[in-house]
């Protein structure tokens, strides 16, 4: 799925009604009943209290039409217009209109704090003040009027967008949004959806289709595109009957240190357990007897020198390579890596502490082979290409760093973003219970798995996130968020494929 600009959208509207010969009035009509339909099925005929808040443009329209929708079929609604300007919008008057025409009553309105009404515990606000149109923050009384409700413990649902929240970029004042249980959006989620700073205001959200002109959404290069399971289903190649181990790679995970080795076992497992036919893990030779006992099915060359790696020496030519994984920063590590870089010719994955080491050497940022994927926790992001203020801001460096240097840059976080130039994925498989030591590891190991298994660097990189993320919210149904641990997600890592 594509997510769009605001302007986008405005665009995919106006197309919209040319193409599909209506009104304005008539699309947010569709729109309204379209969220009222997923209201009555969500709210089941419930008798609390319902408010409904109408700002007085074309998102207050549509909460007009959903108020109308739910009073006739016998829900208790209670209607309010933020009466925030004189200067309404020619559609917020006609449903207003029409609302008052079917359904006899006339809506409150509220212009000043002393007018916001009382709501009780478990009752139910549908924030229908702003849409995606706003692009600065709500101030005075209005910003009041939203605190107000957040206090509320009514369920809290949006219509399109919270109240406040920008549709395109991060917000600086995060007291004046509306802070919803469920975001009923139109057509397509909004990016602020993502965000690390904006998500917490949308707990959950419902795409509705009011079928936008699909001409012009096929067409409009979009702000990103979503990762979820009609996109990897689009990359995913199922085995052929004929296939042997050789078919699908030999793949090389390189990193341990004294104290350590656990990373380079929990990236190798994770490696085999994604499909590479043949996996090695090249480490210090104090982890030799663990990681044979770890991962049996592995080979395993090791370091001369018994806790650090010092220099990077195998037997064969590898498919693909992830580097990186608990590999310390030892003097001797820091020059085997560097030494590395110059001569490697294979799809390559950085990780850990080589991307830490690359960030003290920015000169050896011009060895990497191009499209190498580099996948750094925020703190070793923020070595790479420096401090930022916002989430706008971090993923502009990390774009304009992915250009320079011709890499791909997965940032790690609660929606993994995988930033190709100037393209950009969210991720949508994950949860809270990732938040654990080793998880990065396994992403190194099964991003390396599908490089060597010949899915080209983006659809690797896709088809990891996407299921490092599948594989923990299986084990999550099983032990809790709590509860998970690294090796947990590798034993799921089956699962997240038998559901392709």
């Amino acid at each position: 799925m594509k997510v769009f600009s605001a302007s986008q959208i405005y665009e995919a509207d106006r197309q919209t009604l040319y193409n599909q010969n209506i009104t304005s009035f008539e699309l947010m009509e569709r729109a309204g009943k379209k969220a009222f339909d997923w209201l009555h099925t969500y709210l089941s005929g419930t008798d609390k209290i319902i408010h409904i808040f109408c700002g007085v443009g074309n998102n207050g329209g549509d909460g007009m039409v959903i108020g109308r929708f739910l009073h006739i079929q016998g829900y208790s609604v209670k209607l309010y217009i933020v009466n925030y300007t004189d200067k309404w919008s020619e559609d917020f008057r006609l449903s207003h209109a029409e609302f008052e025409r079917q359904t006899f009553f006339k809506a409150s309105t509220i212009n000043k704090l002393s007018e916001f009404p009382a709501i009780g515990k478990k009752e139910i606000v549908i924030d229908s003040i702003f849409g995606i149109g706003i692009n600065r923050p709500i101030v005075g009384w209005l910003k009041q009027l939203i605190h107000h409700l957040n206090q509320t413990e009514a369920i809290k649902i949006a219509i399109d967008i919270p109240s406040g929240l920008f549709p395109d970029k991060a917000n600086m004042d995060m007291e004046a949004i509306f802070k919803a249980d469920y975001t009923l959006t139109f057509q397509v989620p909004k990016f602020t959806f993502f965000l690390p700073s904006t998500a917490p205001f949308v707990a959950k959200y419902k795409t509705l289709n009011i079928e936008l002109d699909e001409g012009y959404l096929d067409k409009a290069q979009p702000l990103a595109c979503l990762i979820d399971k009609q996109k990897i289903l689009e990359i995913y190649k199922p085995r052929p009957k004929f296939s042997h181990k050789g078919t699908f790679g030999h793949a090389l995970i390189i990193g341990g240190s004294y104290g350590k080795i656990g990373a380079a076992v929990l990236a190798t497992e994770a490696c085999l357990r994604s499909g590479a036919g043949l996996v090695t893990a090249f480490i210090p030779r104090c982890g030799y007897s663990i990681l044979q006992t770890a991962v049996p099915e592995a080979m395993v060359f090791s370091d001369k020198e018994n806790d650090y790696i010092s220099n990077i020496v195998v037997e064969f030519e590898p498919s693909a390579v992830g580097i990186g994984v608990g590999m310390g920063k030892n003097v001797s590590t820091h020059h085997a890596f560097l030494s590395f870089l110059k001569n490697v010719k294979v799809p390559l994955v950085i990780d850990a502490d080589a991307l830490n080491i690359l960030a003290e050497n920015e000169e050896a940022l011009s060895f990497l082979p191009k499209n190498t994927i580099l996948t750094p926790h925020p703190g070793e992001l923020r070595r790479l290409i420096g401090k930022w203020e916002n989430d706008d801001e971090k993923i502009e460096k990390t774009m304009a760093f992915s250009q320079k240097h011709d890499v791909i840059v997965v940032i790690k976080g609660a929606y993994t973003l995988v930033v190709d130039r100037k393209r950009l994925f969210i991720n949508t498989s994950g949860n809270p219970g990732m938040a654990t030591a080793g998880s990065g590891d396994v992403l190194t190991g099964m991003l390396t798995a599908f490089l060597s298994q010949g899915y080209d660097y983006l659809s690797a990189t896709i088809l990891g996130v996407y299921l490092h993320g599948r594989a923990a919210d299986s084990a999550v149904q099983k032990i809790g968020h709590e509860g998970i641990i690294a090796g947990d997600i590798i034993k799921n890592i089956g699962r997240s494929f038998k559901e392709l």
